[in-house]
């Protein structure tokens, strides 16, 4: 290739390469010989020392690195260790420590690419192969600038929940403009539909009130209610979005109740929809808000269950958990037994993880083919503080719980599970493969519903509970945003919840710079959690703007306009819609037709490298000279 023999910035003064090599407390030592791979490795063209420590990314090992920088040992890092994603930039901003530019460092992942796949001599010797292969790139790094790009001093929230209230309320206590989306006409989302929180107890309304009153009083807060993202574009710190107005008919029915008082400005408490709305728009109308992040705060829905999964749908006496905590928190006081729509109920069987920790071959798929594999988290302690409440306010209800295991892992959750015992709610545990069988009783009399299991806290005896009511206490599933995911190419995990870049170095941001996350949009959270994620967001968002420009990485694709011929075939290759385009210029007195990069768009994926004939089309930091020189390495007897 014509880039093969392309003469290093380094040439005429030969780079200095250290290599520092990972024990990681045994996960890498265990099953690679360090000691020998740091004496080969020294043997390495352009390497000037080898070393190792127990554990490179602690302090004692980031000090190797730093003192052999500032003492001119090496200009050039390679760190040996585990997967970049957990700690590149833990050794790049040792680089900038040193005073060094800290884009001259390359990685080799020899923990999870080596050790935890092979074992003995093959694990020491690939391990060295890709040491070999990163040193080879490493003399060929040249310094980079990071990007820097304007930003707006203004954040949009998607979504009215907990969780969007909370970032949008932070945001502008920060002294950001902030616009708050809400597809529906009212505040407090799933949170909305609650009579108290778990596990305090605390009114969910009050919560909600006390976050909307701040947010209407807030004003650098922009509520817009009946509002959805109709088209995205941009990058981070500029950011277009298109978003339409157009109320929903549940909208309008709600505001034909609430007519009369929404003749004024403020909101409304509705407490049929335990939520706040206010005046909304009755025509369809379209404006766009330009901003400098995104937060998505576009929430949870509940697990709908099968016709037929425990009897739902099939008997009027099954009900989900959301449905039963709606149900009892309209419920009047009428004695010692819980009645519902004039019904006593004397004898409730509540049963958890229903469309949560599915397993394959034992649960059904959903209709796109998935199971829900995790656990839903949140729905013990709900079921347990139901529980609580059912017995406390009704005391000769009996209630029965079936569960495959309890996990109120929060604090102050267990102390519900105490409670439920005292409160003498009575417990059976169940094998998935052998769950709760719902059945009708026949004649209806005396209960209308048999509940059988084996139960294995009596040794798998067979149990059968009488009851007037079965709870089904459903897990959380991810929200329908399939037309966000598809527009603004967010990526999505394996149980369908948006996923974060990293779940502990970089817990609320996504792949692209600018979009935030923020509580169930991203996995099973209770309301407390949601809140914290959400002020995580508000404050990686602040950040970001707070200098009025952002920094990228500077690893985009860059033209040579001297080799570009303007065939256009980068353009159809890119993989981020305007991160190429064509543009005119001047050459030799005519106009040509060149290709041009906007950085701040630019994936830094290389698929415009591999369909340009002209080799005028470069990513920096990932130069086909430098790959080629890695191949190099692999193949030489050094590697061998």
């Amino acid at each position: 290739m014509e880039n093969r023999d392309k003469p290093s910035a380094n040439e005429g003064k030969e780079a200095r390469v250290g290599v520092y090599i990972c024990h990681c407390g045994g996960n890498i030592s265990d099953h690679v010989d360090v000691e020998a791979l740091c004496e080969k490795a020294q043997s390495l063209p352009g390497v000037v020392t080898a070393r190792r420590n127990m554990f490179m990314c602690s302090d004692p090992g980031q000090e190797l690195i730093v003192e052999d920088l500032k003492h001119g040992v090496v200009d050039r890092v390679v760190v040996a260790s585990c997967s970049p994603s957990l700690h590149e930039s833990t050794f790049r901003r040792v680089l900038e420590r040193a005073g060094i530019n800290p884009y001259v460092y390359e990685h080799a992942n020899i923990r999870e690419q080596v050790s935890w796949v092979h074992h003995g001599d093959p694990a020491t010797q690939k391990a060295f192969t890709l040491i070999a292969a990163a040193a080879a790139k490493a003399r060929r790094l040249e310094p980079l600038e990071p990007l820097r790009v304007e930003a707006k001093q203004h954040a949009t929230v998607i979504g009215a929940g907990i969780a969007g209230m909370r970032a949008a309320l932070d945001l502008a206590e920060r002294g950001f403009a902030v616009d708050l989306l809400e597809k529906t006409p009212w505040m407090g989302g799933r949170a909305a539909a609650l009579d108290r929180i778990a596990p305090t107890g605390e009114p969910a309304f009050e919560l909600i009130l006390s976050l909307a009153r701040r947010i209407f009083e807030h004003g650098a807060i922009a509520f817009h209610p009946c509002t959805r993202l109709v088209g995205f574009e941009g990058y981070v710190g500029n950011f277009s979005l298109e978003v339409e107005t157009a109320p929903p008919e549940e909208a309008l029915d709600v505001l034909r109740h609430a007519e009369e008082a929404l003749k004024g400005n403020g909101p409304v408490y509705v407490p049929s929809k335990g939520a706040l709305i206010r005046p909304v728009p009755r025509d369809t109308k379209r404006f766009r808000v330009e901003t400098g992040v995104v937060v998505l705060a576009t929430g949870f829905k509940p697990y709908t269950p099968r016709r037929g999964e425990y009897g739902y749908q099939e008997f009027p006496e099954v009900l989900t958990l959301p449905e039963f905590i709606e149900a009892l928190r309209d419920a009047e006081p009428s004695g010692a037994v819980l009645t519902l729509q004039g019904r006593p109920i004397r004898s409730i069987a509540m049963i958890h993880c229903v469309g949560s920790r599915q397993i394959p071959g034992i649960h059904e798929e959903n209709a796109s083919g998935r199971l829900n594999e995790y656990c839903s988290r949140t729905c013990c302690s709900a079921t347990l503080f139901a529980a609580n409440q059912v017995r406390q306010r009704f005391p000769d209800t009996r209630v029965f719980e079936f569960y495959r295991d309890i996990r109120a892992y929060g604090r102050g959750q267990e102390e519900l599970y105490q409670q439920a015992a005292h409160n003498k709610v009575l417990f059976l545990r169940f094998e998935p493969e052998n769950p709760p069988r719902v059945e009708r009783v026949e004649g209806y009399a005396p209960f209308p519903l048999a509940v059988r299991v084996q139960d294995t806290l009596t040794f798998g005896e067979e149990v059968e509970v009488p009851a007037d009511l079965v709870v089904l206490a459903v897990g959380m599933e991810p929200s329908d945003v399939g037309d966000l995911v598809d527009m603004m190419k967010l990526p999505v995990g394996a149980d369908g919840f948006l996923l974060e870049v990293h779940p502990k170095l970089r817990p609320v941001e996504l792949a692209t710079a600018g979009l935030l996350l923020a509580g169930t949009c991203q996995a099973p959270m209770d309301i407390g959690e949601s809140c914290n994620a959400a002020s995580a967001a508000a404050s990686k968002a602040a950040v970001l703007l707070a200098k009025g420009s952002v920094q990228l990485d500077p690893f985009v694709a860059e033209v040579d306009p001297e080799k570009c011929e303007g065939t256009g075939a980068c353009v159809d290759a890119c993989l981020r819609e305007g991160a190429i385009r064509m543009v005119d210029m001047e050459k030799d007195g005519r106009t040509v037709r060149r290709a041009h990069v906007v950085s701040a768009l630019c994936l830094g994926c290389g698929a415009c490298v591999a369909v340009c004939p002209t080799g005028a089309i470069q990513v920096k930091g990932s130069t086909l000279a430098q790959f080629e020189a890695m191949v190099d390495a692999i193949v030489s007897d050094q590697a061998a």
